[in-house]
């Protein structure tokens, strides 16, 4: 595995989770950060032993930088991320040797994304409860939902695809 690199110098996640491009020819806002506040980035090849690294290296993150996540957020991002992984290395490693996996965050949002160059975009599954494995992109959902978050598919400039979760820092109101 690759080391982190923050790849910002403190940009700003907006409501849905989601870094906001600079628009050409304007000045960025000024930006006070606050220390836990960025974008990190690293790869790992498409094998099965990136999947713990991943998620430990997603842990260690948001320890080291002090993001003031509850257990049951870290839990969350955790399992999103080793899912989003496993289903990188499982169906798109032929086409992509490289798995991406991307750590934002902002004032009240973390985001995961995880990026490969398989152009297949995956649908979220109902499985046959007799059937292992079939549901990872189900429970990213239905995790991401819970916690009152938002993800989503979408293709990349060079043909690929990143699949991300962004969740709140706070929980959600209860009955959400």
């Amino acid at each position: 595995m690759e080391t982190i690199e923050r790849e910002d110098g403190g940009r700003k996640m907006n409501d849905s989770g989601s870094v906001p491009p600079a628009r050409e020819g304007e000045a960025p806002a000024p930006a006070d950060p606050l220390a836990y506040e960025g974008v990190w980035r690293f790869t790992a090849p498409a094998v099965e032993e990136s999947v713990p690294q991943a998620r430990r290296a997603v842990r260690d993150l948001l320890g080291r930088q002090g993001v003031p996540a509850t257990q049951d957020l870290v839990y969350s991002l955790l399992l999103i991320v080793s899912e989003l992984v496993t289903n990188s290395v499982r169906h798109a490693a032929l086409l992509s040797p490289e798995v991406a996996v991307e750590v934002a965050v902002g004032r009240e949002w973390v985001r995961v994304a995880v990026e490969d160059n398989h152009p297949y975009r995956p649908k979220a599954l109902e499985a046959d409860f007799g059937q292992t494995g079939g549901r990872g992109l189900l429970l990213v959902r239905e995790v991401t939902r819970e916690a009152g978050g938002v993800c989503d598919v979408e293709h990349t400039s060079t043909g690929g695809k990143v699949i991300w979760a962004a969740l709140p820092l706070t929980a959600p109101a209860p009955g959400l």
